[in-house]
C-alpha cells in the first residue's frame, strides 16, 4: 500500500513567496526568462539558472554547482525557512478557468515506485533521466513536486476542506492568474489520519514527473550502494510530490511535429498512409479531432483528416488502443523510420494546448514537414496502460495543474 510521509519543507517567508515562486524552466522563452531574472531579484529562476550571473555556457557539474551555491545564499539571506517539525502541505490551485486543484504536498516512497506501487505510465528519455540524476545529486534538494493521483477519497477529501476552512499561510497570484494557497499541516492527530488514509490506498499513479520520479529513483540506488549504513529512512529514499484525486486532473495532448518524412515524397508519404487510414484532404479547412483513432495532419499547406482502418490495425492490449500508440505503430515507425522514441531528434512534441494553428505555422516557416494532432487520454486510459504494467510513448500527456517551483522545497 502506498507510503507518505510529512517533511520538514524549506520554503520562502511569507512575504516573498510570490516573488519566489516561478514555473518550470523549460516552460519560459529565453526573452521572458531574461526578463525575470533582470527585474526580479529574488525569482527562483536566480537559483536554477546561474548562468545569468555567470558565463551561459558552463553545464554539467560546475553549472549544478552554482545552482547549489545560489541556493545557500538564497537561505543565508534569510529568503527561506525551514519548517521545524514535519509537515503535510495541503494546497490549492484555482486557475484562470476557475478550476479548482486541491491536495497535499508529501514525501513518497521511492521503494513505492521499485514496486509498482506508484505506477508510470510514459516512457523517459535516458539522457534526461541521468542528467537530473546528476543534478540533483550536487545540488542537493528537488524544488518541484512529481504529480501523483489517486481514486477519489471522501475522507481525505473531508480533510483537505476542513484545513482549507482556515486562513492559508501563503495566498498569491500569478501573471498567468493563477492563485496559489498552502496550508503547513503538523497536527499530530490529522497527520497520522492522512498517512493511514494513504496507506489503504492501492496505488498511485503519475501524472507529471515521469523523469523526475525515474531521476530520483536511480538517485536513491545510487546513494543506497554508496552508504554503508543504509537504512531505508534517509530522505533520499523519498520523492517529494503533490497528491491530488483523480476528478482534480485536466489532461491535454501532446502533438507531434516531423523533420522529413524519411525520404518519401508526398504523394509516396500519402499513398502509404491510405494502408492504414481513410484520408480527406481539407484543404485550407481547419480540422480537429473530435473521435479516438483520429487525427488531424497539417502538410503541405493542406488539412487532412485520417481515420484509422480498423481491420488492418491490431489491438492486443489498453496500450494498443491509444491514439499515440497507433500513430507510433502505424505512421512513426514503419513509415517514418523511428524505431525510439526515447532517443529521436527528428520528431517534436508541442502540447495539445497549443492548436494546429500553431503547428501550420512552424510548418509553413519550413522548420517542420508534416504535424499531428490527437486527442487527449482520458484518466481512465491512464491508469488502464498503468495496471497493465505497460507504458506510452514519451510525451502522450500534458497534465494539469503544472506546479510553481520554489514553493516547498525537499532536501535530501
Amino acid at each position: 500500500m502506498a507510503k507518505i510521509i510529512p517533511f520538514k519543507a524549506v520554503r520562502p517567508t511569507r512575504d516573498k513567496v510570490g516573488l519566489i515562486a516561478c514555473r518550470a524552466y523549460q516552460d519560459y522563452s529565453v526573452e521572458k526568462r531574461d526578463a525575470r531574472l533582470r527585474d526580479n531579484p529574488y525569482s527562483f529562476l536566480q537559483i536554477i539558472n546561474p548562468g545569468y550571473k555567470y558565463d551561459k555556457k558552463i553545464t554539467g557539474t560546475r553549472r549544478y554547482n552554482l545552482v547549489r551555491n545560489r541556493y545557500l545564499e538564497f537561505k543565508e539571506d534569510g529568503n527561506f525557512i525551514q519548517d521545524k517539525n514535519p509537515s503535510y502541505y495541503f494546497y490549492k490551485i484555482i486557475n484562470r478557468e476557475n478550476h479548482v486543484f486541491k491536495g497535499i504536498i508529501a514525501a513518497a516512497s521511492i521503494s513505492d515506485y521499485k514496486k509498482g506501487i506508484i505506477k508510470k505510465h510514459e516512457n523517459t528519455l535516458e539522457d534526461r533521466e541521468n542528467l537530473f540524476r546528476d543534478y540533483l545529486n550536487t545540488v542537493g534538494f528537488n524544488a518541484e513536486p512529481v504529480l501523483l493521483t489517486y481514486p477519489d477519497n471522501e475522507d481525505l477529501k473531508s480533510i483537505i476542506d476542513s484545513v482549507m476552512e482556515s486562513r492559508a499561510e501563503y495566498e498569491f497570484t500569478t501573471t498567468y492568474r493563477d492563485t496559489h494557497y498552502l496550508w503547513t499541516v503538523n497536527d499530530e492527530k490529522i497527520v497520522t489520519k492522512v498517512t493511514d488514509l494513504f496507506a489503504e490506498i492501492k496505488s498511485l499513479y503519475i501524472a507529471d514527473g515521469h523523469h523526475r520520479s525515474a531521476s530520483s529513483f536511480l538517485l536513491a540506488e545510487k546513494l543506497k550502494e554508496e552508504n554503508p549504513n543504509h537504512t531505508g529512512n534517509e530522505a533520499y529514499n523519498y520523492c517529494m510530490s503533490y497528491l491530488i484525486p483523480e476528478s482534480d486532473l485536466r489532461i491535454h495532448g501532446f502533438n507531434r511535429l516531423l523533420k522529413d518524412l524519411n525520404g518519401l515524397s508526398k504523394e509516396e508519404f500519402l499513398i502509404r498512409l491510405d494502408e492504414v487510414f481513410r484520408i480527406e484532404n481539407r484543404g485550407n479547412v481547419y480540422y480537429k479531432p473530435s473521435k479516438k483513432h483520429h487525427f488531424s495532419m497539417y502538410l503541405d499547406g493542406n488539412y487532412y483528416s485520417l481515420y484509422l482502418r480498423k481491420h488492418e490495425y491490431e489491438i492486443n492490449n489498453a496500450l494498443d488502443t491509444l491514439d499515440v500508440q497507433i500513430l507510433f505503430e502505424a505512421v512513426l515507425k514503419p513509415i517514418i523510420g523511428i524505431k525510439d522514441l526515447r532517443n529521436e531528434n527528428r520528431i517534436v512534441y508541442p502540447h495539445g494546448k497549443s492548436d494546429m494553428a500553431h503547428i501550420k505555422s512552424l510548418i509553413d516557416s519550413g522548420e517542420f514537414v508534416v504535424g499531428f494532432s490527437l486527442l487527449p487520454i482520458t484518466i481512465q486510459e491512464l491508469k488502464n496502460v498503468a495496471d497493465e504494467g505497460l507504458t506510452m510513448p514519451p510525451k502522450s500527456t500534458f497534465i494539469e495543474p503544472k506546479l510553481r517551483s520554489g514553493i516547498t522545497i525537499y532536501e535530501f
